[in-house]
């Protein structure tokens, strides 16, 4: 773990090919050592591989220019979008030119009658959802970084509001890319279903950049609700709170969001964003709905907290008391660090069925204290799937020894329980070893796919397979 795999580098292509593309794009095409580090930085702790150049691309057309001049040259082609992705989606393991995405950042279309818009893959979701504010529409996906939509469809991105609206697969229509030979496809239109052929566009949601590049997203959109309510709940242990969860969704009622925070992380909340919550685990909620319904199902779910031994139970429907319950819970990453400082965190994701929650929740606790790891748990647990952040001192190898022993513990957990070693964050560099153990020979026609679709390997290699 940390050790990034190095490939094959065509040195004499690159040489080429960057030559050329340096003609034609002048100063948007960067080499400077900077740049291109900062395009290969990862926030996890496998080490930094960077591209040779940088090329800031501004429409479609010079994506498909670029990608068409490195197939030529058999060169790596690696798609950059805000760089928070967790798995070393953007290093370059053979070297190439990584193509950033942030310039093509326009809101092309809202069509407000059919609930879906058209944007360019660098517009981030705060951007998309300030624009809508004022049609009465939002992006219900919320991964807590203000990550780019384009990575958030190459990632299959989900977050705080997948446990009502899904994940990207379920929130993107259709999808125009770049294919690894330069031509420009679109995979579908504007209509909510379609039976027209193989779905190229679930195809590359999840990708990862390793078939084509996301040029044009065409999204679902949905209705900012008449009213949101928020609440919060304490309980005494996490297996508790995970076993309010699994009762809230068996009994059907519509949460928005069901987010836990353990002690560790409770804690940090608190000293971080200034709150003043019991340091017992808790589960933050949200209801969306008309004023009677958010209120009534607030009301439902503290009944049901309640059998659990939660306490402090407390809802608002007062934008600024939700906001700073949420913004508490989108800084938690931060929040952590103040935990140990100097340390280095490493966020590592599982997902499982609902009713093995508890159990995993609770066993990845009790591994992290055998192994002397401090290890603060967040989750969207509505959906099974939670986070462990690991607070490392990179300079001391047994602590990364005992680290990398813990990943590899919780992925098989997962795994073991008919779950999966990532519920969000993707495969990238760092759970390739996980993804075969998961899927077996599923994992063989993956292979094949990304043989057909792009033979000479050069559309983000070393990811996924």
């Amino acid at each position: 773990m940390g050790r990034a795999a190095k490939l094959e580098r065509n040195a004499a292509g690159i040489e080429t090919a960057i030559g050329i593309l340096k003609q034609r794009f002048g100063d948007r095409l960067q080499t400077g050592a900077s740049v291109r580090e900062q395009h290969g930085h990862t926030t996890t702790w496998i080490e930094n591989q960077s591209p040779d150049a940088v090329v800031f691309a501004a429409s479609t057309e010079e994506v498909a220019e670029i990608v068409a001049t490195c197939a030529a040259h058999r060169v790596p082609v690696i798609p950059f979008g805000t760089g928070t992705s967790l798995e070393g989606h953007v290093n370059a393991p053979a070297g190439g030119v990584c193509i950033d995405l942030g310039q093509m950042n326009r809101i092309l279309a809202v069509n407000e009658g059919d609930l879906d818009c058209i944007v360019q893959p660098g517009v981030t979701r705060e951007q998309l959802n300030t624009h809508l504010r004022d049609k009465g529409l939002f992006f219900p996906i919320d991964p807590g970084a203000n990550a780019s939509l384009g990575g958030m469809a190459a990632t299959r991105a989900s977050g705080t509001n997948a446990v009502r609206y899904g994940t990207m697969k379920d929130n993107v229509l259709s999808l125009e890319a770049v294919m690894p030979d330069g031509r420009i496809i679109r995979t579908g239109h504007r209509a909510k279903k379609s039976s027209a052929g193989y779905d190229l566009t679930r195809l590359l949601i999840g990708a990862e950049g390793t078939l084509g590049v996301i040029t044009e997203l065409t999204l679902r959109l949905h209705g900012i609700p008449e009213a949101i309510t928020s609440a919060r709940c304490s309980f005494p242990s996490v297996d508790a709170a995970c076993q309010a969860v699994m009762a809230t969704i068996q009994y059907g009622v519509p949460v928005a969001r069901i987010e836990l925070l353990d002690q560790l992380s409770v804690r940090a909340a608190n000293a971080y964003s200034g709150l003043d919550l019991p340091e017992t685990p808790l589960l933050l909620l949200e209801f969306h709905g008309s004023d009677a319904g958010a209120a009534e199902q607030a009301e439902t779910f503290g009944d049901i907290a309640g059998e659990f031994g939660g306490t402090g139970f407390a809802a608002t429907a007062t934008v600024e008391e939700r906001n700073k319950l949420w913004q508490a819970r989108h800084d938690m990453y931060w929040a952590s660090l103040q935990l140990r400082p100097g340390a280095r965190g490493i966020s590592t994701d599982v997902c499982v069925p609902i009713s093995r929650l508890a159990e995993c929740v609770t066993a990845a606790q009790d591994k992290a204290a055998e192994l002397g790891l401090l290890a603060p748990v967040v989750g969207h647990v509505g959906d099974g799937n939670f986070h462990t952040l690991l607070l490392i001192d990179m300079d001391s190898p047994d602590e990364v020894a005992k680290a990398e022993d813990f990943v590899g513990w919780l992925n098989d957990l997962a795994i073991s329980m008919e779950g999966t070693c990532t519920g969000e964050h993707g495969i990238g560099q760092g759970k390739k070893p996980y993804l075969a153990r998961e899927l077996g020979p599923a994992v063989d026609y993956m292979r094949a796919i990304k043989a057909a679709l792009d033979p000479h390997d050069i559309m983000n290699p070393g990811k996924i397979v």
